[in-house]
C-alpha cells in the first residue's frame, strides 16, 4: 500500500513541475504566448531579445516590470494596434520604436540590419512585434544569418521566433544572399 501512495505522491509532483516548466517555457521562450505572460505576470527575454504577436497593455505591463528596456514595433502606421502603444510603453519607462515591416519586399537584409543596430543601441531586453511574430521572426532569421548563422540554422531561429507564412520569403532572401 505504502507503494502505491508513493508512487501516487511522485506522479503529483513530477505532473505538478512539469506543468509550470510547460507554463515557464511559454514566457522564457524566444516567442511567447502573451496571454500566459499577463497570466504568470512574467516574462524573460532568450539572448535579450523577445518576439511576440500584438502586445495588450496589460502585456506590456509585465514586460516593463521585467525590466524590458524597449518595444520595437514591426507594423505599419496604419495597422490597428487596438491602443496608443506608443503612448502606453513611454508611460511604462521604455523606449518605443516604429519599424514599419509592410509587405513581402520589407523582408530583405537592409531591415535587418536596422533591427540589429535597434537591438544593439538598447542596454537591456527588447520586445520586437508585429501583428502574428511572423515579421518578427522572418527579420530575426536574416539578423541571425547578417550575425553569423548558416542558412538552415537562421530559418530555425526564425522559425523559434514566430515565422511561418513567410518562411519562403526568408528563404529567397538567404538564397540571394547578404550584399
Amino acid at each position: 500500500m505504502s507503494r502505491v501512495l508513493n508512487v501516487l505522491i511522485i506522479c503529483s509532483f513530477a505532473t505538478t513541475v512539469l506543468g509550470a516548466d510547460a507554463e515557464l517555457s511559454a514566457v522564457s521562450s524566444l516567442n511567447v504566448d502573451l496571454e500566459q505572460v499577463v497570466e504568470l505576470g512574467t516574462v524573460s527575454a532568450v539572448d535579450g531579445v523577445t518576439s511576440a504577436g500584438q502586445p495588450t497593455e496589460a502585456a506590456l505591463e509585465v514586460f516593463a516590470d521585467a525590466g524590458y528596456m524597449a518595444v520595437i514595433d514591426l507594423r505599419g502606421t496604419d495597422e490597428d494596434r487596438g491602443l496608443d502603444e506608443a503612448a502606453v510603453v513611454e508611460d511604462l519607462g521604455m523606449h518605443y520604436v516604429n519599424l514599419p515591416i509592410t509587405g513581402r519586399d520589407a523582408i530583405n537584409f537592409e531591415n535587418a540590419e536596422k533591427l540589429d543596430d535597434l537591438l544593439a543601441g538598447f542596454d537591456g531586453s527588447a520586445l520586437v512585434h508585429c501583428a502574428g511574430a511572423n515579421r518578427a521572426g522572418a527579420l530575426l532569421a536574416l539578423r541571425d544569418y547578417l550575425n553569423g548563422a548558416t542558412e538552415e540554422a537562421a530559418l530555425e531561429y526564425g522559425r523559434e521566433a514566430g515565422l511561418t507564412k513567410l518562411e519562403d520569403t526568408v528563404r529567397e532572401r538567404l538564397a540571394e544572399g547578404a550584399e
